[in-house]
C-alpha cells in the first residue's frame, strides 16, 4: 500500500500511488518503525521543495529519523501548498523566487526564515488551512496560481482554470463558483513579479 506522504494543493498529505515532479518536507513528522505520520503536519516552518534526483543520492522513504520525503505533482502544487525552493539542492530556483518574491512584495534583504514566518501565517488558520479572496479576476492570475472552488483546486495557466488531480490536469468547461485564493498572498506576488513555477506536462 502507497505511503501516506503525498501533497494535495491545500496541503493535506494523503495516500495515492502518483508521486509526481518534486519531493520535499515540513520536518520530521513520521514515525520510522511504521512509516506512519504522526499527529502533527509539521515540525517546521520551513516548508521546502526538493528535486527526486540530486547528486544520485538515494533514500529509503520515512524508513529513518530524518526528514519525511513528501511528494508533489509539480511545483504549483507545492507552493499552493505553502512550500518554496530548498536553499541547498534547488538554490538557482530558491535565490530566483527569494528575489521574486521580494519584488513582488515590496522588500528587500529577506532571509528565508522570513519568508517561512509570512507563509505559515498564510497558509494556516490554527490547524485549519487558509484561503484567500481573489485579489483580482481569476482570469489575471498569474500562471502557477491555484484557486478552490467546486469542491476542487484548480491551475490557472494563460487565464484558463484547469483541474487539478493527482494524475494531472484537465480542462474543463465548468464555471467556478465563488473561488478562493489557495496559493499563499505572498507567493502569488512572487509569481506575479516573474517567477515561473515548473508545471505538470498535462498543463500544456
Amino acid at each position: 500500500m502507497p505511503l501516506q506522504n503525498r501533497v494535495t494543493p491545500l496541503g493535506d498529505i494523503v495516500s495515492t500511488p502518483q508521486r509526481g515532479l518534486f519531493t520535499g518536507n515540513r520536518g520530521i513528522i513520521h514515525d520510522p518503525a511504521t512509516r506512519t505520520l504522526l499527529n502533527r503536519r509539521w515540525a517546521t516552518k520551513a516548508w521546502i521543495i526538493c528535486v527526486c534526483d540530486f547528486r544520485g543520492r538515494r533514500r529509503d522513504v520515512m524508513a529513518t529519523r530524518s526528514w519525511t520525503e513528501l511528494f508533489f505533482l509539480d511545483e504549483a502544487t507545492a507552493l499552493a501548498a505553502g512550500h518554496r525552493p530548498c536553499f541547498y539542492c534547488r538554490r538557482d530556483d530558491a535565490n530566483r523566487f527569494r528575489a521574486a518574491w521580494q519584488s513582488g512584495n515590496g522588500v528587500s534583504g529577506v532571509r528565508a526564515s522570513a519568508i517561512d514566518e509570512v507563509l505559515h501565517r498564510e497558509r494556516q488558520e490554527g490547524r485549519a488551512r487558509r484561503l484567500h479572496a481573489l485579489p483580482m479576476p481569476l482570469e489575471a492570475l498569474p500562471d502557477g496560481a491555484m484557486v478552490q472552488a467546486n469542491d476542487a483546486s484548480w491551475l490557472v495557466v494563460r487565464g484558463r482554470a484547469l483541474r487539478w488531480s493527482f494524475e494531472g490536469y484537465r480542462k474543463t468547461d465548468i464555471v467556478l463558483h465563488a473561488p478562493r485564493l489557495i496559493t499563499p498572498p505572498s507567493t502569488l506576488g512572487a509569481l506575479r513579479a516573474g517567477y515561473r513555477a515548473v508545471l505538470h506536462d498535462s498543463a500544456g
